[in-house]
């Protein structure tokens, strides 16, 4: 077994017989130290020693990414650790079997959030996995991820700060859940102490003459079709029907479902998934089994129950709003709501606004917070509370009644008399 000082020159010209499937060159200084050479032309460092009466080898690393003095600084580490009771071999096979961020967190989604949370949580996450997370560190092992990484996918995303801030809870959720099955330390959580971004939490409230604009693009889009628009830079646009026949008709499902939305305050998917056998028409109400806050009762007016009356069953789909597909609600709203909302001139509405629509004008009637509440199936009253400014008529009676008694007060007891301000009359000068 050849011996001798090993050096860059000397790894160089150690060369594998062809009659061997490797040779060794073994340092004279370091006992332990040594490089093979394979016939493919690659060298490798090694350290070798003996524990519990059996010789191991491990490799340290290839010759031209390593130095000699390098690998010999790297082998005195590990000879040295052997002399403690180390296994180097057990530990490097442990550390090759430490799963990514990216596998724990599928894990965590199959194991824990599909048996344990809403079919739309387990979307959710998966949509935050895949478009926040793993770009980042997805691929890195677990017990790697730092917080800096954690705070670069962080500082990454920040124009989608509603999402990225979603997407620093998923990884806490991840790392707390790895920490229960005992592959990381619960303190070790790389995603605690970051700052979260700010959230604006949008209230948009269709205006009456937004409603009558909504309620027309709807008749149009359903009766003769609505129009679209045509890229004339394109080639083929040349073969496009002329303006005034470039229309769509609305599926009517689309429609009813738009109309369910404002009519009922109800979720997006509460109204695709809702089932007719879920429908009371006596009662006035669909009962949904289960919902973002469980089970919930979907309240009907006489407006709704017309919408239902006008849509047809589809034999073998259960689903009020049918989609293509057999037996299938309908997946989504995004293209005819683009078309509905260009039509009337709502750019910038979303469906959700429809729900907050819904809660705004009983607000405005003074229906009280939990009757909206109990409609729009909020399981928190502070929910609800975000419409309280707009019940005005509560805070007029009371303005009223105690300005008219400090006025009362004032005068001496002689009263103040309550006015209501015509602001149509015009002033006579």
């Amino acid at each position: 077994m050849p011996r001798g000082r090993i050096t860059k020159r000397a790894v160089d010209a150690l060369q594998c017989p062809a009659d061997r499937d490797r040779d060794f060159l073994w340092d004279d200084a370091l006992a332990g130290f040594g490089v093979a050479a394979f016939p493919s032309g690659r060298k490798a460092y090694v350290a070798q020693y003996r524990q519990n009466g059996r010789s191991r080898r491990v490799t340290i690393g290839d010759h031209g990414r390593l130095t000699p003095d390098e690998a010999r600084s790297q082998a005195k580490t590990i000879l040295g650790a052997v002399e403690t009771g180390a296994d180097p071999i057990a530990e490097k096979r442990a550390a090759r079997e430490v799963r990514t961020f990216g596998a724990v967190a599928n894990d965590f989604l199959a194991l824990h959030v599909a048996t344990k949370r809403k079919s739309r949580t387990g979307e959710f996450y998966g949509q935050l996995l895949r478009t926040y997370v793993t770009p980042v560190f997805g691929s890195k092992r677990i017990i790697d991820v730092s917080r800096s990484d954690v705070a670069r996918m962080h500082g990454k995303f920040q124009s989608s700060p509603y999402q990225v801030n979603r997407a620093l809870a998923f990884v806490s959720a991840v790392w707390n859940w790895a920490a229960k099955q005992g592959e990381v330390a619960l303190s070790d959580n790389p995603a605690k102490g970051i700052e979260r971004y700010p959230e604006h939490k949008r209230e948009r409230f269709l205006t009456g003459d937004e409603l009558s604009r909504l309620g027309a693009a709807l008749e149009e889009g359903e009766a003769i079709g609505l129009p679209y628009e045509v890229d004339d830079t394109q080639p083929k646009s040349k073969h496009a029907p002329k303006a005034d026949k470039r229309r769509v008709k609305l599926d009517p499902f689309a429609v009813a479902a738009i109309r369910l939305l404002i009519l009922t305050g109800a979720r997006v998917r509460e109204i695709l998934d809702a089932q007719w056998q879920q429908v009371d028409i006596e009662r006035g109400v669909i009962f949904l089994a289960d919902s973002k806050t469980g089970k919930k009762t979907i309240y009907l007016s006489a407006a709704a129950l017309a919408v239902l009356a006008r849509l047809p069953r589809i034999v073998g789909n259960p689903h009020i709003i049918a989609g293509a597909n057999d037996g299938a609600p309908r997946a989504d709203l995004q293209r005819p709501w683009a078309a509905v909302k260009r039509a009337a001139g709502l750019e910038g509405v979303r469906l959700h606004d429809l729900r907050h629509s819904f809660a705004s004008i009983g607000a405005g009637a003074s229906m009280g917070l939990p009757i909206i509440g109990k409609l729009l199936g909020h399981s928190q009253a502070s929910t609800t509370h975000r419409y309280a400014h707009l019940d005005a008529d509560p805070m007029r009676r009371a303005v009223d009644t105690i300005g008219a008694t400090i006025t009362a007060a004032m005068d001496g007891g002689r009263g103040a008399e309550i006015m209501t301000l015509d602001r149509h009359r015009k002033s006579t000068g």
